[in-house]
């Protein structure tokens, strides 16, 4: 199989182990991750608010690019993917817009292909089988909330995703890993990612919400499909604890490093040593390390 790979501005930066772990379990996988040459930023949440326009030809050129070797586009971030898929529905929908799109990034979009987020690449392309005969490690013992997000199912008539208020996709790929997908209440609130610098405080209440729903859901960790979303619940943890007096030290994991966990990956290849929530003696309590 070979799909085209958008890693977005994200994952060479702050989230640098999501880009690690996603290419590792491709190659066991025996998928080849053909990265979009000379992509450009898909304008996530600024773009679109102070030009509608400006988004839709960002993501359109990426898809153009892709489109001509005739692939779909993995889109590992939930903002990127939630862009991608925004572009597509207008270029589709609206000739005129195509039109302006086409003269804008000097390509002919047609419109026929689309982005895939990690979670329905996993399991809707790659196929929960395909996974299972890869693990060598069953995470079992070890009880995981799944963590969607809002921009990975939303809006429904976009992402057209299993069921927005309760998907369960990912859950079963935790499940298919040996792990136990823990039946809680938050998997789609919004961490408020997009208001980290402006609204802090926002970001505090958001995440205490999450994390305390989590522990009393019985949850020793969560995990995303967005680097965003990890990033904002890892790094705010801290703060969120000192706000609301409260210890969480809970880690965020991607699902690319739980299903690198259990084809056997160390944390160290996987660059879950790069988190910020220190999760070496969690690990090793998991007998995951």
């Amino acid at each position: 199989m070979k799909i085209a790979y958008y890693p977005g501005c994200s994952l060479e930066s702050t989230g640098k182990e999501y880009h690690f772990s996603n290419k590792l379990i491709a190659k066991k996988l025996g998928i080849e991750l053909w990265e979009i040459p000379n992509w450009n930023c898909c304008g996530a949440s600024p773009a679109h608010q102070s030009d509608l326009f400006l988004p839709i030809g960002l993501n359109a050129r990426n898809l153009a690019i892709a489109e001509e070797e005739g692939l779909d586009v993995l889109a590992p971030c939930a903002a990127c993917y939630n862009r991608m898929l925004a572009a597509v529905e207008a270029v589709n929908n609206d000739e005129d817009m195509r039109k302006k799109v086409n003269e804008s990034i000097g390509r002919d979009y047609k419109g026929t292909n689309t982005a895939v987020n990690m979670v329905q690449f996993l399991h809707d392309m790659v196929g929960i089988d395909k996974i299972s005969a890869q693990i060598q490690k069953k995470l079992s013992g070890l009880k995981v909330a799944c963590y969607y997000g809002c921009l990975l199912v939303k809006p429904p008539a976009l992402t057209k995703y299993d069921n927005p208020e309760n998907p369960q996709s990912l859950d079963r790929i935790v499940e298919a890993l040996g792990a136990e997908p823990i039946v809680w209440p938050y998997k789609t609130e919004c961490c408020g990612g997009g208001l980290a610098i402006s609204k802090t405080e926002v970001i505090l209440k958001l995440s205490n919400d999450i994390f305390s729903m989590a522990v009393a859901s019985g949850a020793d960790c969560l995990v995303t499909a967005c680097p965003m979303c990890q990033l904002n619940l890892e790094l705010r943890q801290a703060a969120t604890e000192k706000e609301y007096k409260v210890k969480y030290n809970m880690p965020v994991f991607e699902i690319s490093e739980l299903v690198g966990l259990s084809f056997g990956f160390s944390p160290k290849e996987l660059g879950i040593n790069k988190h910020f929530v220190k999760n070496d003696a969690f690990l090793k309590e998991k007998k995951l390390a």
